[in-house]
């Protein structure tokens, strides 16, 4: 790996902790147990590769369909990650942004996620954005609408609008983040869909599918992964130098 490029910035959709549960005959949150317990390694994997941005889909604006129960447990191990995992994520100078309304979860989920992004806001390492109570869609239109508001206030002309300037507003884009585009998204248990995950910005990413469910999904495959990424042509809609001859 220390001869191949790496990606700059890597999504992920770790999707399968029910299905993992169903399988082991848990109930589902002890699935979302597994899940992070398999997030952690891949946070150290990414670290460890060089990767400078990593973007976890961990709750969409959809999951709020989901039971009451299961709901309550994923925000309980907010809370759990929080305290189990600040120390370290300090120690190995990871860097969080949320991406997402969180202001939506309980208080205790709240405060801990306030903590943790407080606590570890000078760090200049790992970039490390977990996307909560979010939705591409929902962030596009959220841009959409701050535009809107700079042009009927007259500080912009509709006509000199660019796609920058959307990339501006996304959760991406706001306030010190300044996250590139995914160059990677991968997206565990079968599913082959983005399903709303950063809608805009993976417009060039490459994609990646496994069957692994993601509390099965090891460093060892993520590896193999960014491996084959490495050796993807990426034309950005361009042609390859030997179809121009």
């Amino acid at each position: 790996m220390d001869k191949k490029p790496v990606p700059t910035h890597v999504g992920i959709i770790m999707d399968g902790n029910g299905r993992w549960a169903k399988a082991h005959g848990v109930p589902r949150v002890m699935g979302h147990n597994a899940g992070m317990q398999s997030m952690k390694k891949i946070v150290i994997a990414t670290s460890n590769m060089g990767i400078k941005y990593l973007t976890v889909y961990a709750f969409s604006t959809e999951n709020w369909k989901r039971s009451t129960e299961e709901v309550s447990g994923i925000f309980n191990l907010i809370v759990k990650y929080v305290n189990s995992e600040l120390e370290e994520l300090d120690e190995n100078n990871v860097h969080i942004n949320i991406f997402g309304q969180y202001d939506m979860l309980p208080k205790a989920s709240i405060d801990a996620i306030d903590k943790m992004v407080g606590r570890l806001a000078d760090n200049d390492g790992l970039v490390f954005n977990i996307a909560l109570n979010y939705g591409g869609r929902d962030e596009i239109l959220r841009s959409v609408r701050k535009l809107c508001e700079e042009c009927r206030d007259g500080s912009r002309d509709p006509a000199d609008l660019t796609e920058d300037d959307i990339s501006k507003y996304l959760w991406s884009g706001s306030a010190n983040f300044d996250v590139p585009d995914p160059d990677l998204i991968i997206r565990t248990s079968g599913e082959e869909r983005i399903s709303n995950f950063l809608t805009w910005q993976s417009a060039y990413s490459e994609l990646m599918f496994t069957d692994t469910l993601w509390p099965d999904f090891t460093p060892e495959e993520y590896a193999s992964m960014i491996e084959a990424y490495a050796n993807r042509d990426r034309r950005f809609g361009g042609r390859e130098e030997a179809e121009t001859k």
